[in-house]
């Protein structure tokens, strides 16, 4: 009698463990983060930039309140990158790491219920835990848009700048040439750039001109992409070869800033509104 009542013990215990081990591991798995990527869009002109500045409307700030509301406790939504102040985004990638238990479809849909109509999530889905929206991308491509004429549509206003003096296209495009390829970029980027390197590659930089019917506007537009871009690196470009289009910057000046890292031989930075971050590449 005293064996089977040890043994009943024994399995009452073992039993006791078992049903506390499936718990534990109900428990784990319930506070297991899941990985969601998004893809964003912004129009930038009522955020100072992407980043958290306290007292300041930021994209990142607005998608941290309303993701730390709907996940009931403070969560870090990372992006591909930083964007400026006024600086506008039809493909940003961000991801975050979620407790609570939802869809892409419905996470899509309650964060989009709780912002603001400049800021737009079009898509979620669930990337590997190693994913991450900074240090997984592998380039992003940019664009400028400059409105040509004595007079810019009201529909281009935040997107584009306007440019009424003549741009020699031919020109800016045979200078385009000199920034493909791999070079230290210090004279095209801001002299207060946090980064250990200021070496980036371009592997492509298109000039072209368009209409835009309905808006009765011409456009030039610049492309650029590249495996990482400096602070107002595009802006920096983009301001430089419309100099060279006007005639006040030659092309050995241009070759002469990359080479020799010579921030005063380069143009004015374009302004900020005429810039958008077009796509993130994985």
């Amino acid at each position: 009698m005293p064996a089977l009542r040890a043994s009943a013990l024994l399995a009452w215990v073992f039993h006791g463990l078992m049903a506390v081990a499936i718990k534990c591991r109900a428990f784990g798995a319930c506070l297991r983060k899941m990985n969601y990527r998004l893809l964003i869009q912004y129009d930038g002109t009522d955020f100072h930039g992407w980043q958290i500045q306290a007292g300041l409307r930021t994209v990142q700030g607005e998608l941290t309140r309303v993701l730390s509301l709907l996940d009931a406790r403070e969560v870090t939504i990372h992006g591909s990158g930083r964007t400026d102040a006024g600086v506008h985004a039809e493909g940003q990638v961000a991801n975050v790491q979620l407790e609570r238990e939802i869809t892409p479809e419905k996470l899509r849909n309650a964060i989009n219920g709780n912002l603001d109509v400049d800021l737009r999530v079009l898509h979620v889905d669930i990337a590997p835990d190693d994913f991450h929206a900074r240090y997984s991308a592998k380039g992003k491509t940019y664009s400028y848009r400059v409105v040509c004429g004595p007079v810019m549509s009201p529909f281009w206003f935040r997107y584009a700048i306007q440019e009424s003096r003549r741009l020699d296209l031919d020109r800016m495009q045979r200078c385009a040439r000199e920034f493909l390829g791999e070079h230290d970029w210090t004279a095209f980027s801001a002299a207060q750039s946090e980064v250990e390197s200021r070496v980036r590659t371009i592997t492509q930089l298109d000039i072209q001109r368009r209409l835009d019917l309905g808006r009765r506007s011409q456009l030039i537009e610049f492309t650029v992409s590249a495996n990482g871009f400096l602070r107002y690196m595009v802006r920096s470009i983009a301001g430089t070869l419309m100099a060279v289009g006007r005639g006040e910057i030659d092309q050995r000046t241009v070759e002469r800033a990359i080479k020799e890292c010579d921030r005063s031989l380069v143009g004015p930075t374009a302004p900020a509104h005429g810039l958008t971050l077009v796509s993130v590449e994985y």
